[in-house]
Parts: C-alpha cells; sequence; structure tokens
C-alpha cells in the first residue's frame, strides 16, 4: 500500500530534547551544591522517563520522600524550561519538508504529556504543520499499546497500513507493529546503551534522519 503518512515519535526521534533535560538536572544539582554530571548519563536514561533521570542523577531510592519530592521539582522545572535548547535532529527539517512536498501528512505520537509537548511544538513552529499530536491524555492505553498509533491514524482517516511510525524505543515499534502500521527504528536517539534497535523486529533502522528520505521514496511508491 503507497505510503500516506509519517509519523513520528517526538524524545530522540524528531527531536533533541535532551538538552533541557540536562539543564534542569544540572539546575537542580547545582542548587543543592552538587557537581555536575556528564550529559552523556542524562541521554542514556531519558527514554525512561524523569523517573529514570531523577534516579540516575541523584542515586535514590525510588519508594523514598525524596524521590517524589525530586520527581515533582524535576517536572516543574521542565515545565518552564521544555523548549528553551530544544531542537529538530540534524536533518530532521528537510525530511519533513521533503515530506510535505511529497503532499503526505506528517504527526507526532509520543508517551509525552501534552503540557510539554503541546508548547514544545508551538514555539519551534511545528504545531501548524503537524496534522496530528497524540499524548497519554487522549488515551487509556500509551506505548506500547497500539491505541495511540490507532487513535492518530483514524484522526488521520487513513489505514495503518499506509502510515509509517519511526521511533527510538522498541515501544514504539511495538505500538507500530501492533497497530499494522510500518515502523521505522533510529539509531541517533536516546537508545540504552544496552538496547540494540536492530534487534527490534522493525521494517527498517535509520542511522540519520538523512536516511529517511531514501525510506520515503520507496514507500511513496509503493515500492
Amino acid at each position: 500500500m503507497r505510503l500516506r503518512a509519517v509519523l513520528f515519535d517526538m524524545d530522540g526521534t524528531l527531536l533533541d530534547t535532551a538538552p533541557d533535560f540536562v539543564a534542569v538536572i544540572q539546575a537542580m544539582r547545582e542548587a543543592r551544591g552538587l557537581p555536575l554530571v556528564p550529559e552523556k548519563q542524562v541521554r542514556d536514561v531519558v527514554s525512561g522517563g524523569a523517573r529514570a533521570m531523577v534516579i540516575n542523577a541523584f542515586e535514590v531510592d525510588p519508594l523514598s520522600e525524596d524521590f517524589e519530592r525530586l520527581r515533582l521539582e524535576f517536572l516543574d522545572r521542565y515545565q518552564d524550561h521544555c523548549a528553551v535548547k530544544t531542537r529538530l535532529f540534524d536533518g530532521m527539517a528537510q525530511v519533513l519538508e521533503d515530506i510535505e512536498r511529497a503532499r503526505l501528512r506528517w504527526g507526532v505520537v509520543t508517551n509525552k504529556p501534552i503540557r510539554y509537548a503541546e508548547p514544545i511544538m508551538q514555539r519551534l513552529g511545528l504545531a501548524e504543520r503537524s496534522a496530528v499530536l497524540v499524548c497519554p491524555d487522549h488515551v487509556t492505553r500509551s506505548k506500547p499499546d497500539p491505541e495511540m498509533m490507532t487513535l492518530a491514524c483514524r484522526h488521520l482517516e487513513l489505514d495503518p497500513a499506509s502510515v509509517l511510525f519511526v521511533g527510538d524505543d522498541l515501544r514504539d515499534v511495538e505500538s507500530g507493529r501492533a497497530a499494522g502500521s510500518r515502523t521505522a527504528a533510529v539509531t541517533y536517539g536516546y537508545i540504552h546503551p544496552e538496547d540494540n534497535p536492530r534487534s527490534w523486529g522493525a521494517d527498517v533502522v535509520i542511522e540519520h534522519p538523512l536516511e529517511l528520505r531514501a525510506v520515503l521514496d520507496r514507500a511513496a511508491c509503493g515500492c
């Protein structure tokens, strides 16, 4: 079936959001008189969300009261700093232009809550270009469940088989496959050192956003 749309995971796929996460963690550590942590230490666990980043940066017991206070502070600080240093990954601007030039639609399916995802899309000038934004707030079950993908395809009025879902986590691939979409796993995102995107069962593995151009060309013509 000919490709009609491309859906992207947000963090680590469409956008490099890690710099803002790193800035928040560093500010929290500085406020406590603690030394800064290596940026890579934060990037390696971004896919695990606020919980993983807080545990990693402060070596705190997730069952302790300290953890919950740190987690809430992290989220509050991130609310005010969610689109300061966040940018499209290198090459992704050209990919989005190619998609739009081919008269395909694109959108975002992310486990990031809408209170962060929506402002980011707006501040980067992507909200008016994106055909759909699906967040956990819109469903009862987040990725890896297919509900988010199914909702996005329904909103686009497209057969899931005509949609390519691009992500940097096994959950993205599992969600896309379960929904009946084609999938692409990217290796440039926030991949945990122990993960191997080539073992996730995606239809294609991408090492740089610009490699999507060839994938889109083949899919658009039904090759």
